[in-house]
This record gives structure tokens, sequence and C-alpha cells, in this order.
């Protein structure tokens, strides 16, 4: 995607297919979900949060307050039904195979920033299958720094539904907290490279404040991009 493409913005079957999942979900999980009510509802936003589970992807886009976007693999857009489903959703195409995947999940996001729409990232590059929080990797901070998008920790609980309470045995009870939006505004100053390594750090700092997940200082197993 260039700088002149403008990204495609959840249209009508985004807001069809949350009418009805969100209830559904409702009735399935009974969320506990807190900070809604201090969720920007104008401007750019960049959402970052933990992952466990294809789970997150769903009830991210079904509960935050506004539209949300997100990456999808480029095979999803083939076929004439393919194209107009994730285009109708505002899902962003990447190609993950191509050496520079990395970077086009990045720029894709900064445009889709760029026009002021709220976009969904998950720094630690991949689901954590242990229920610990490991560490972030540098592309959730490149973007915010890079656009200056409002940035919203999220911290999801319970959408693993493998791990068990290890006190009582049971599936925990599936939980979203939004944060408070990160102060960003001190780290201008600095270079650029410590810049985006103190912007993760808080990022992650935030993570665990509304998640108590253990951290662990290493990379995910699996995880993949910036």
């Amino acid at each position: 995607m260039t700088s002149a493409a403008k990204p495609a913005r959840p249209g009508v079957v985004f807001s069809i297919g949350r009418a009805i999942l969100t209830p559904v979900l409702w009735l399935l999980y009974r969320p506990q979900i807190t900070g809604r009510e201090s969720f920007p509802m104008s401007g750019a936003v960049l959402l970052v949060s933990n992952h466990f589970s294809m789970l997150d992807t769903v009830l991210i886009p079904s509960f935050t307050p506004r539209k949300v976007q997100f990456l999808a693999k480029a095979s999803l857009f083939s076929g004439a039904i393919g194209r107009w489903f994730f285009t109708g959703i505002g899902a962003v195409p990447v190609h993950r195979g191509a050496s520079s995947a990395a970077q086009a999940a990045l720029d894709a996001g900064r445009e889709v920033l760029a026009h002021g729409s709220v976009f969904v990232v998950f720094p630690e590059g991949s689901r954590s299958r242990d229920g610990k929080l490991y560490r972030g990797k540098s592309g959730a901070a490149w973007l915010a720094l890079e656009t200056g998008a409002t940035v919203v920790p999220v911290g999801i609980l319970g959408t693993n539904r493998r791990l068990r309470d290890p006190a009582t045995g049971k599936r925990q009870r599936i939980q979203i907290h939004f944060g408070a939006p990160l102060e960003l505004g001190d780290l201008s100053a600095l270079p650029a490279g410590r810049a985006r390594r103190e912007t993760t750090e808080r990022m992650m700092v935030a993570i665990q404040a509304l998640t108590g997940q253990e951290r662990v200082n290493a990379f995910a197993e699996g995880s993949t991009g910036a």
C-alpha cells in the first residue's frame, strides 16, 4: 500500500456483523468490560492488546466503542465474495509471506491511522499459549510515534478456553479492559531507537496492569512481524 492509497473503512458489512455478533457473544460469554467510557471517540487510535486466541480478533471489534480495523491475510481477499466481505469490514490486506511483510503491515497500519481510524495490533506478535505476557515488539511503538495516534492499551482475559484458573480449576471469565490513553509526549526529544523501546515498555506495563499477567523477558513462540 502506498501513502497515496486511502484504506477501506469499515462499512455496512461491519455494522451488520457487529449488530449480530455482539448479542451472541454476550450471551455465550457474559464478558466483563471496563473502561469504555474513557475511550477517545474521535481521531486516530492505536489499540495495543495482549493476545490469547483468535477469539480476541472477534471480541475487540465487537465491544470497542468505535469501528476497528485490523490486518488480514491477502489471500482472504481472493474472489469476489472474499474481497467484498473483508473490504466491507475494513480489513487491511497484507502479503504475509513476502520478505517485506512486516514493513508492509506497518505501512498499512500507518495509512489507517493517518485517516483518523482505529487500528488494533498485538505487540507480542503471536498468541500466548501459557497465559503469560511476552515481550512486545517495536512495530506498535513505531506506529504510535510515526503517526501521533492516541495509544489505548487493552487487556483481555479468559479467551484461551484451555487455560484454567489454578485456584479453582475453572475457566476464567472473559474480560476486556480498556485502559487510559498512554502519555508519550515526553519521548519526542529522545533518539528514535530509545523512544521506540520506551514506548514499547510503557505499552506492555499498561497491558500488564490491566490483566495481572506474569511478564516474560522473551518473545512469544512463533511470533512474527516487527
